[in-house]
């Protein structure tokens, strides 16, 4: 049999082609499947899959290229090479085994219409070159960013501020302390008293964040800001928009780029040290790795930045991603899923990165399911409300939300998130989803402090078990809170509810590790089936969930639906998904902006989390339909279903401190089902 690899595009499944088909592989079995086989295969271009980068998107092609040795080279090699041809080397690409290396020429535009064929041939006219290739550029925005010079805030604060004297305090004493509402809410500025973080909870265990890493994906960290340089991993940082150990914000007038200290302080902003605010995890590090501040991202850009120091860096935060535009379907390209299948698979040691994603602010327009970073089984998708527990008007709804936490307060611009801003100053007025994503990295390094031992799978379970409802609602009223076949409640906004910093490290001290994951093809149908105006198109797939193999799953934790379909109106298209235990995700929105008519979805992985820990054996049901008043046909071409999960239950070796607690509710109901 002939084995090599490939990949879905964005479904994070690696998988072994066969001539006789495919063969899925699970997550866990990555490095011994790369051992092998040439993993250097999955750098095949985003076109070669079959997907349109981006709909409806202009080609563009940037100065770097991806260059493939026929043999394992030395970056010195590499080097040599580069130089020959006019070529700056910016190293091996994550994951190539030293095949793969990065080249950038000096002379070729950033940005052009047109490969340059001259300079691909020159490259390949080299022996020990097997290919290169340009890259496309494409863009990636900043999440919930609205500068404005007159928000920035600079507070008057002593240097020599007397510290000893508020170390023992059980708060902390930070000026911009009472403003930060989503780590104390006490009903300050209209909010809901106790919709917080519950961060205090875990400060009162003695956790702090002490020896865990964040890394801010983004335009670059103010590294020299007091409420941060002490807390700065410069050993973990990069810039990659410059090619130096020095992710420093660029310099625009209406400061631009203040985005990623913005975020970085509220992971990791000093305690009770007279400048502004504190950080959900005070004492963690955060790493600046620049990587946004430029016209057009490269799959390689992306692709390194994920895969920088991961046994360094516990934690990625990412708050950008594809336009959210409402029109816009795209996700991460070849190289930068392989950097994160690596990373949860060998970063820390073995125990997982953890991708902590903002989950987009398109608001009603968009569906976060077209993002395919959000959208990943292998990030954390995060979500935001505001200060009196509704939705901010710019939050995207989708099945693969996780949690949420909190973003810029109800009506008053200055309830936003307070946190550090460029050249020292603090900002009461960051927002969006951009500053939900952040303060759920700080949530997860008290947990990482907790238990150091806590692998990435962890993390997403004792999010689903320890975040809650509280007072979160639908400002709308689309959405409702609903029970899934194992009694836990979730919603399609956000997600399983908001994050409890205090329930998660408890519960952290006591975890154990889950047991190893699996994917089954669950099955597929590849016949053609039209969908019309006025009616629902149902399809079923009957599963045994892969029983008696070796890639079992009897509970749940994530489920793609794999679907090829197109329409006279994309935008108008919704999809439905129903577990055999009732659970009904809509996996796919109305987008009223998405008037595509040519490139409909391409076996696009719509992801759920709505059926964690539910049985999966029986029959899942698929409905497509068309929400639009208008006349609109189209087809859905293909639908293959991918569960994920484990085989063994994952909660069997823990006790519930509370009969009423999520972990009390699911492990019943795996007794009751093991028992039927």
């Amino acid at each position: 049999m002939i084995l090599t690899a490939c990949v879905y595009p964005i479904t994070g499944l690696l998988l072994l082609c066969t001539l006789s088909g495919l063969t899925l592989v699970s997550s866990d079995d990555l490095k011994a499947t790369a051992r092998n086989s040439d993993i250097s295969n999955l750098a095949k271009s985003a076109t070669s899959s079959g997907r349109r980068p981006v709909a409806g998107g202009n080609d563009v092609f940037t100065s770097s290229f991806l260059v493939r040795f026929r043999r394992s080279v030395d970056n010195d090699y590499a080097h040599a090479v580069a130089q020959k041809y006019g070529f700056d080397n910016l190293g091996a690409l994550v994951g190539g085994n030293g095949h793969e290396y990065h080249f950038k020429h000096r002379t070729l535009p950033h940005a052009r219409s047109r490969r340059s064929i001259t300079h691909t041939r020159l490259l390949k006219s080299h022996p020990m070159i097997h290919t290169a290739v340009q890259q496309p550029g494409f863009k990636r925005v900043k999440r919930g960013l609205r500068p404005a010079v007159h928000a920035i805030h600079g507070l008057k604060f002593d240097a020599t501020y007397n510290t000893q004297a508020s170390t023992e305090s059980a708060e902390p004493t930070d000026p911009y302390f009472p403003f930060q509402w989503y780590l104390k809410n006490t009903g300050q500025n209209g909010g809901k008293a106790r919709l917080d973080l519950n961060v205090q909870a875990a400060w009162d265990q003695g956790i702090t964040g002490k020896n865990v890493t964040t890394a801010i994906m983004d335009d670059g960290v103010d590294y020299m800001h007091p409420d941060l340089k002490f807390n700065y991993n410069a050993e973990a940082s990069y810039d990659f928009s410059s090619n130096d150990p020095f992710p420093y914000p660029r310099y625009t007038d209406d400061w631009f780029n203040s985005h990623g200290t913005r975020c970085a302080g509220e992971v990791a902003a000093a305690r009770d040290n007279g400048i502004c605010g504190v950080g959900v995890a005070y004492d963690s590090k955060i790493a600046g790795i620049r990587m946004l501040d430029q016209p057009y991202m490269t799959d390689l850009i992306e692709a390194n930045s994920m895969g920088h120091e991961p046994h360094k860096i516990h934690i990625y935060s990412a708050s950008w991603g594809p336009t959210d535009d409402g029109k816009t379907v795209d996700g991460p390209r070849n190289a930068t899923m392989r950097a994160i299948v690596q990373g949860v698979n060998e970063g820390r040691n073995g125990l997982g990165n953890i991708y902590v994603w903002a989950s987009g602010d398109g608001g009603e327009e968009d569906d976060c399911n077209c993002d395919g970073y959000a959208a990943s089984m292998w990030t954390i998708s995060i979500n935001s409300a505001i200060n009196d527990g509704q939705n901010a008007h710019y939050d995207e709804s989708c099945s693969s939300t996780l949690a949420s936490t909190f973003s810029n307060g109800a009506k008053d611009p200055n309830t936003g998130v307070a946190t550090t801003d460029l050249y020292g100053k603090c900002t009461t007025t960051h927002s969006g989803t951009s500053a939900a994503a952040p303060e759920a990295a700080g949530v997860f390094a008290l947990a990482l402090e907790a238990n150091p031992e806590l692998t990435w799978r962890d993390i997403q379970h004792l999010t689903v078990l320890t975040s809650k409802r509280n007072s979160l609602f639908d400002a709308k009223n689309r959405f409702h809170w609903t029970m899934n076949g194992v009694g836990l409640e979730f919603n399609h906004l956000f997600g399983f509810g908001v994050l409890d910093a205090g329930g998660m490290v408890t519960l952290a001290k006591q975890w154990h590790t889950v047991p190893p994951r699996y994917h089954c093809e669950a099955g597929e149908i590849s016949e053609t089936h039209p969908i019309y105006s006025g009616r629902s198109l149902f399809l079923e797939i009957k599963t045994d969930a892969c029983k008696g193999t070796d890639t079992e799953v009897n509970y749940l934790e994530h489920v793609q639906a794999v679907i090829s379909a197109n329409a006279s109106r994309r935008g108008d298209l919704e999809l439905f998904l129903t577990s055999p235990m009732g659970t009904r995700s809509m996996i796919l929105s109305r987008r009223a902006n998405d008037d595509d008519h040519r490139d409909g979805f391409t076996k696009w992985p719509f992801m759920t989390t709505h059926s964690w820990g539910e049985y999966p054996h029986g029959t899942w049901k698929l409905e497509a339909r068309f929400n639009s008043n208008q006349p609109r046909s189209g087809w859905l071409i293909d639908w293959s279903l991918v569960l994920h999960g484990t085989k063994e239950a994952p909660y069997r070796t823990l006790s519930p401190a509370s009969p009423h607690s999520k972990l009390a509710i699911v492990k019943k109901a795996h007794e009751e089902k093991k028992m039927q």
